[in-house]
């Protein structure tokens, strides 16, 4: 062979796995959103410099506004809350805090009404019911932060107010939104308790909602992104979707032991639901030690497996303060004492809440529930 003609190929095989290694290191794990990502520092170990954490991001106001809403001031008002779905653990617990809120507030009357299903055609028409008999706001947790905005919009053409819990809408359909803690945060708690329990090199997969669900394609991307940072000898084996449904979280978890065998060390619930399905999964296959799981879910829903030994740490917030902050942003957004613009919100016995990313309000960092903790919450 011509020597140039080998040179050639030679060096066109080495560009091809170049490529390829770029291509794979870039790719994110199915259920990732394609949005910035910001991972924090990794854990510190011995004898090294701590890493300092990103600077917050400083952005201008990105929320959208209402149309001649009327002047509601000090007045009573009627809000409806419209959940992903009604009859899971973790709903019944931001509507107890919103339930709080109204009580403490005194003029303010909320309802929850939903489906029972996490169908975002369904949530859109619930929330278009509630645009005709009329409200003066619409508190929402997304299941689709693109499809639900028209109607969003809609009701803030009409005058209404608009506040999202939860998952996220784009930000031009709300006024704004209570982030139960940062994306990122979520990410380093997640991977940094899977960690701590089947090293550094072990194998995962993940049960979640569907790959467009706005909080969990956040957490994924993060998580994507911290691991790549922090722990490169991980392996990401799959992702799949299991649409908060109890029985198909259940049947996915198993699909993933059955298929992965001796290579999966570990199983991420990425919804209430996914977590406690996936904990008995492991339960019932007989895994308990030798599959962790870890995920975000209800203390109630996961007490059983952390009392047995099978889940040794649960990552979440409490979501009934996550129901009253929305509540009483709700409140402040009506009666004009908070504005865009403006960087921080008083929100009743939490205190003094933050505003980040623009429109954003921030409940604070997530908690892991465990062994030691489990018992003083009750949700």
């Amino acid at each position: 062979m011509n020597p140039k003609l080998r040179l050639l190929l030679v060096l066109v095989m080495v560009l091809g796995v170049f490529t390829t290694a770029v291509a794979q290191e870039e790719k994110r794990w199915d259920g990732a959103d394609d949005l910035p990502v910001n991972p924090l520092p990794c854990p510190v170990k011995e004898g090294e410099t701590p890493e300092e954490p990103p600077a917050p991001e400083l952005k201008e106001y990105d929320g959208g506004q209402p149309v001649n809403p009327p002047d509601l001031a000090g007045k009573d008002i009627v809000l409806v809350d419209v959940p992903k779905l009604i009859g899971i653990g973790y709903f019944a617990a931001t509507t107890k805090g919103m339930q709080e809120a109204a009580e403490e507030l005194g003029n303010v009357t909320v309802t929850t009404d939903a489906p029972t299903e996490a169908n975002i055609d369904e949530q859109i028409t619930f929330i278009d019911n509630y645009i005709t008999k009329g409200v003066n706001g619409i508190l929402f947790a997304a299941n689709d932060p693109v499809a639900i905005g028209p109607v969003l919009k809609k009701a803030l053409e009409r005058g209404i107010h608009v506040v999202g819990y939860d998952a996220n809408s784009v930000p031009e359909a709300r006024e704004w939104f209570v982030n139960q803690a940062e994306f990122n945060g979520i990410a380093k708690a997640m991977m940094d308790s899977m960690v701590a329990e089947i090293g550094e090199d072990g194998a995962f997969g993940i049960v979640t909602s569907t790959f467009t669900t706005p909080n969990q394609a956040r957490w994924i991307a993060e998580m994507w992104a911290y691991t790549n940072k922090c722990y490169p000898e991980l392996k990401w084996l799959e992702t799949v979707e299991a649409q908060e449904d109890n029985i198909l979280s259940f049947n996915q978890a198993t699909t993933l032991i059955n298929k992965y065998g001796d290579e999966l060390d570990g199983l991420f619930g990425m919804t209430s639901v996914a977590t406690p399905a996936s904990a008995d999964a492991v339960t019932q296959a007989g895994l308990c030690g030798k599959v962790s799981v870890v995920g975000l879910a209800t203390p109630n829903a996961m007490r059983p497996y952390v009392k047995s030994g099978c889940v040794k740490s649960v990552v979440l917030w409490n979501p009934v303060d996550l129901g009253y902050a929305a509540v009483y942003v709700m409140r402040a957004v009506v009666d004009g004492t908070f504005k865009p613009g403006d960087t921080s919100v008083e929100a009743g016995r939490l205190g003094t809440l933050q505003v980040v990313n623009g429109s954003e309000v921030l409940l604070g960092p997530p908690f892991i529930y465990n062994a030691e903790n489990i018992d003083d919450f009750d949700f």
